[in-house]
């Protein structure tokens, strides 16, 4: 049998709560279609032991950083704004540290939701921190009656967004009111929703291999074109690690 990358997976964190203990998750959808896609997931839970982040990224192929809560806009010098729902200071705290590792060794990496707007930051972005405040002739982009609530968008053909939907309009699972305000100089934008709010982003040059989607192709009501962009980016990582070849479906 042919050896499969190793795909990292950072998880969600919830605190003690009301005498339940603290515990981490990760939405099945998620380390699933990694493994549909012919990778190994190796779950991070948000240790507290950041030194160790590197030792256990040299043993991975690439890494997914998955959507989750709000990112806290103090932790960048902006103000909290009263939408804001941050995620587990835990979490955002490991999760800074892992994508800053990430970035500095270049590894492939796929950011979904949460985690592109976190490596965008990273790499010097920054983020509409409401986009109905912000941008506010916006579509809906989160509907809070309806977690699989779809909105159309329009990819660039050259890109992998572009290769798994093809050329032209295509609709998308959105549950997000955070977006990218400024791009980070390291990417370029391969999918807008028409209110312009950037929606997938890819690296500019071949030394980086990121694939960034705000929507959520790991949704459970995600279509069989959504789930094709786990499979090109594992693809794409067990090409570039060499010496790795996905076994056929």
């Amino acid at each position: 049998m042919a050896d499969k990358p190793l795909i990292g997976l950072n998880c969600d964190y919830r605190g003690v709560h009301q005498g339940a203990p603290a515990y981490c998750y990760l939405a099945a959808g998620y380390f699933d279609s990694i493994v549909n896609a012919g990778g190994i997931p190796v779950l991070l839970p948000p240790s507290t032991d950041l030194a160790s982040i590197d030792q256990v990224l040299d043993l991975l192929d690439g890494f997914v950083l998955v959507g989750g809560a709000d990112l806290d806009p103090r932790n960048d010098g902006y103000m909290l704004h009263s939408s804001i729902r941050p995620m587990d200071p835990r979490r955002e705290t490991f999760d800074r540290r892992l994508a800053s590792s990430i970035a500095n060794r270049r590894m492939s990496v796929m950011a979904i939701g949460a985690g592109m707007q976190l490596i965008n930051i990273i790499e010097g972005g920054n983020l509409f921190y409401d986009i109905s405040i912000d941008v506010p002739n916006a579509l809906q982009h989160r509907d809070p009656h309806d977690p699989y609530h779809r909105h159309s968008l329009v990819v660039e053909a050259d890109s992998i967004v572009g290769r798994v939907y093809g050329e032209g309009e295509i609709r998308v699972t959105s549950r997000h009111h955070m977006a990218i305000d400024r791009l980070a100089d390291s990417f370029r934008v391969t999918a807008r929703c028409q209110d312009g709010i950037i929606e997938a982003i890819e690296n500019k040059h071949d030394d980086w291999f990121v694939v960034g989607c705000q929507f959520h192709p790991e949704s459970q009501a995600a279509s069989a074109l959504d789930i094709r962009i786990f499979e090109e980016f594992v693809r794409g990582v067990a090409v570039r690690v060499g010496g790795l070849e996905l076994a056929a479906a």
